[in-house]
């Protein structure tokens, strides 16, 4: 009970934090003009706020960073101070482009920079016994760069990302606790509530968007919290693989079949399997639905198995990822087909 309390009212600050500074930064949005505006690469069809993930940023700051020095199996407050300032250095570099475009290599430079930061904290404590281990510095790094902006380019529709970052963080969230790390639970716990008081204004038909300020945190954010854990235990990153999988599997086919056709894999587009979606006639509700059917059906069970069965956790989650790769296939090539459709319907 000592335990739980301290977690619930943390997990309840991060709620209301969130709450209070979108609804401060939906005002601002107004008054500064900040709109993202309807467009060809775009999937809304109003004028529509942006830059409401700074209460997301705000409440993971004042709420959730510091119980990871304060609750029981505490982390080092140098760890938890250098993690807050790489947050802040992620969620400024989107505040600066929310407002106005930044040209690629400083923003990019940014993500590196903090991903490189974030491994190196997140290797220091096994390294240090075996120094050998610093050659996973860089996979590590760009696993975190890779997040920050995969997360960023999944934030198309109304709720998505924050729908998909409530469900991981929470499911972070039991498996801190599976392992008794009471501090990193209710530091996830409280990041989950955060997202759920930006829901409040961003549920279908959004009052506001989360903004590149919201969306590459939140990246970094569930990258760092999954080394966390796997630093704890290696055998986390078969669960911690599989709760992202719907994500991971959208960007990275999304990524890789642009790569294939020459395109310009780095520019704006629509062609991530939700955006085709949306496309061939599927609401924003509807299109979030699948996402968390994925979820609760497919992505929970098999990474409680994993925590069940040790020895299972590669073949789980390679298992997870095959019929991920499958469903995007179909669920591209259905999309397509329906919009073609639509399209000669409209033609004739």
């Amino acid at each position: 009970m000592i335990e739980i309390v301290p977690t619930i009212i943390s997990a309840a600050c991060g709620f209301l934090v969130s709450v209070i500074v979108v609804a401060a930064s939906l005002a601002y949005a107004r008054k500064r003009g900040l709109l993202d505006l309807p467009g060809q690469r775009r999937s809304h069809t109003q004028p529509t706020p942006r830059g409401g993930g700074i209460g997301i940023v705000v409440a993971v700051l004042v709420c959730a960073m510091p119980v990871l020095t304060l609750l029981p199996r505490p982390r080092p407050l140098g760890t938890v101070i250098v993690l807050g300032l790489m947050l802040l250095a992620v969620a400024a570099v989107g505040w600066r482009d929310d407002h106005a475009p930044l040209p690629v290599l400083p923003r990019i430079g940014v993500h590196l920079f903090t991903a490189l930061a974030t491994g190196a904290l997140l290797l220091l404590p096994v390294a240090q016994s075996d120094p050998r281990l610093w050659v996973w510095l860089i996979p590590v790094s760009i696993i975190i760069a890779g997040s920050i902006n995969a997360h960023n380019f999944m934030d198309g529709i109304d709720a998505l990302l924050g729908m998909q970052a409530t469900f991981v963080l929470i499911g972070y969230a039991l498996l801190a606790r599976q392992m008794d790390q009471t501090a990193l639970t209710a530091a996830a716990l409280t990041s989950a509530t955060a997202c759920l008081g930006f829901l409040l204004f961003n549920r279908p038909p959004a009052r506001i968007f989360m903004g590149d300020v919201g969306s590459g945190t939140l990246g970094w954010l569930l990258a760092a919290f999954a080394g966390l854990l796997v630093q704890r235990s290696f055998a986390m990153l078969w669960p911690c693989a599989i709760l992202s999988s719907a994500f991971i599997v959208d960007a990275g086919l999304t990524l890789l079949a642009r790569m294939l056709t020459g395109k310009r894999w780095y520019t704006a587009h629509r062609e991530h399997l939700y955006q085709w979606m949306v496309r061939a006639g599927f609401s924003h509700a509807r299109t979030d639905a699948m996402y968390l059917a994925w979820n609760l059906i497919i992505a929970a069970p098999a990474a409680w198995a994993t925590t069940r069965w040790p020895s299972l956790g590669v073949a789980i989650c390679a298992a997870v990822y095959a019929g991920a790769c499958v469903v995007w296939c179909s669920g591209k090539r259905a999309c397509l087909t329906s919009a073609r459709q639509r399209f000669s319907h409209d033609a004739a």
